[in-house]
């Protein structure tokens, strides 16, 4: 081999050796690229991306990179902004429908002590029930609104759930009564202890329960028992007709059932008792088991001590 020969050998090593040294620190900044990329996404698009490879066309990539990153970050500031004042806006509007109701609903109250005629009386007993019905819908917007808007951490404390749920039953019997109901309660011997807010939960079994009321046919049950670091509170009862539930979607907003029935709610219920665990750090569950609804609600339980 002579000597120019091997030089061009030489020549060519070096430019191969070049190429792919340039090359794995292409791979390398990309590589780089795609982790920053990811800790953007994660922090907000609060860090913009950076090259180390003096080149133009991936730092040309870098930078278009970065005025996509500030776009979304604007776009993503302005749907909070928007958020912010249709939660607003909503709480405001639902307040300020709250007051003419209650002007409304008393005077409405006042006519019934006066002598109407059998007309008369029927106009006022429909206007009455569809008042209750507006102002039902108003109070579960407005609880809505301030559940969503409210990024405080709930304060926790320590309850005896088969007390609670004891004292519950107790508070409704009466209206457990009125509907025909039967409850099936199965408790442990031991006390079970959770972590939970005491208002918060009970506006939640007030929530389900509403649900039984409209629904149940004949009975319900109600369980209770510790598993580890979980309490699970079981809520069960037959409907009429199980194939009307959707049960994928039974905790969305404005869910219902009967979509034709006017009760005096929103239809969000189910949506506000599920809001009001996630702030408790539980959770809650639905399924259906042939023709019966079970709700599952899980809290994190303490100890007895």
């Amino acid at each position: 081999m002579d000597m120019k020969t091997l030089l061009c050998i030489v020549v060519l090593l070096s430019i191969v050796l070049i190429l792919l040294i340039k090359l794995m620190m292409l791979k390398g900044n990309i590589r780089r690229l795609i982790d920053q990329l990811k800790n953007t996404r994660q922090e907000d698009y609060n860090r913009p991306t950076r090259v180390t490879l003096n080149d133009k066309d991936l730092e040309e990539l870098s930078a278009e990179i970065n005025r996509n990153i500030d776009y979304q970050k604007s776009l993503k500031l302005e749907t909070e902004k928007s958020r912010r004042q249709l939660e607003q806006s909503i709480v405001d509007i639902a307040h300020d429908l709250r007051t003419p109701l209650t002007v409304v609903k008393g005077n409405l109250q006042m006519l019934e002590k006066e002598e109407l005629s059998d007309k008369g009386r029927t106009y006022l007993e429909v206007s009455g029930r569809k008042t209750e019905t507006l102002k039902g819908m108003v109070d579960e917007f407005f609880e809505l609104s301030v559940l969503e808007s409210d990024s405080k951490p709930v304060e926790l404390q320590k309850l005896d759930a088969t007390v609670f749920l004891s004292e519950f039953i107790i508070e409704n019997e009466t209206i457990i009564r009125q509907n025909n109901l039967t409850p099936e309660i199965t408790f442990p011997e031991k006390a079970v202890y959770i972590q939970a807010n005491k208002a918060m939960l009970s506006r939640v079994f007030s929530n389900l329960f509403g649900n039984i009321y409209k629904y149940a046919v004949g009975s319900f049950e109600l369980s209770l028992e510790e598993d580890g670091e979980t309490c699970q509170i079981r809520i069960g009862n037959k409907v009429a007709d199980s194939s009307s539930i959707d049960i994928e979607h039974i905790f969305d907003r404005t869910y219902r059932a009967d979509k034709a029935r006017s009760d005096g709610s929103a239809g969000l219920g189910l949506y506000i008792a599920k809001l009001l665990l996630e702030k408790q750090k539980g959770k809650i569950e639905a399924e259906l088991e042939e023709d019966k609804l079970v709700f599952t609600i899980m809290l994190l339980s303490v100890g007895g001590n």
